[in-house]
């Protein structure tokens, strides 16, 4: 089973990596096959009121490859999601998103949740057949989704 962890911060002052670092230590037993971590606005300088980190150590299950790794971004980098958990019938909506012109760049129930979102919001949930737990930060929303 996977671990994640998240830090949220609304007076706009930075989120430290070694904090982060820290705290995926912690339950480093969770996910011995990859680590990482998210801070909203370091890669863009950016200056938003609001910041969002997230943490993730990854037991490599469904895609055993790099392209799993989380947390995950959209293709534009605007929508990021640590998750951990299974969705059952992942497939079945990847297919019916792949048909409706979006792209995937791994073969994890992981991306699904991001691209599900970007067409349902958070209405994607309700069609998520499985268990699982995942936070989700839309930047350009400036909203997060647990």
């Amino acid at each position: 089973m996977c671990g994640i962890c998240g830090k949220l911060r609304y007076d706009n002052a930075p989120i430290e990596n070694e904090l982060m670092e820290k705290m995926c230590r912690s339950f480093a037993c969770r996910g011995p096959d990859d680590e990482g971590i998210y801070i909203s606005g370091q890669e863009k300088g950016g200056s938003s009121r609001v910041q969002v980190a997230f943490g993730h150590r990854r037991l490599s299950i469904i895609d055993l490859s790099p392209a799993g790794h989380q947390p995950m971004s959209n293709e534009t980098d605007t929508i990021q999601v640590t998750y951990n958990g299974e969705i059952y019938n992942f497939k079945e909506l990847k297919s019916r998103l792949v048909k409706n012109s979006h792209r995937f760049k791994s073969d994890t129930d992981t991306e699904v949740i991001l691209h599900l979102y970007e067409e349902e919001g958070t209405g994607a949930v309700q069609k998520f057949n499985g268990m699982f737990a995942f936070a989700l930060w839309d930047e350009q929303k400036e909203q997060l989704w647990v």
